[in-house]
């Protein structure tokens, strides 16, 4: 954590993370992902309970959880997923929806991202 936290702080993103880091969080029962096949162009979005796994082609995506701030439940979502492809291990870990790009999956084929959580 104190690895990301300094990058964070060398790109300038330091104090926002510091903020979303400090502020309360409510677990969900459940989460939105948006999936990319990057060969087909094709968009495919998954809403998943926590512990489902949604499978598009080879690739099966897992949600371990998701949560939001408690404060604005529509402001943002920390997922946490495991993605395999051909029963691979492709990536694990946290993806944050306001934030794609900090903590992406690396994959050729596909991109996956973090919506919102489910809050109803």
């Amino acid at each position: 954590m104190r690895k990301l936290f300094a990058a964070l702080m060398f790109c300038g993103l330091g104090a926002g993370f510091a903020a979303a880091q400090d502020q309360e969080v409510t677990s969900s029962t459940g989460g939105s992902l948006r999936v990319l096949d990057k060969l087909t162009g094709e968009v495919i979005d998954l809403e998943l309970q926590t512990g489902e796994t949604g499978r598009i082609g080879f690739l099966a995506v897992k949600l371990n959880q998701c949560r939001y701030p408690t404060a604005n439940p529509s402001g943002d979502a920390f997922v946490e997923v495991q993605v395999s492809y051909r029963d691979d291990a492709a990536f694990a870990g946290w993806l944050i929806a306001s934030a794609p790009a900090l903590h992406a999956m690396d994959h050729p084929r596909y991109d996956v991202w973090a919506l919102r959580c489910i809050t109803s």
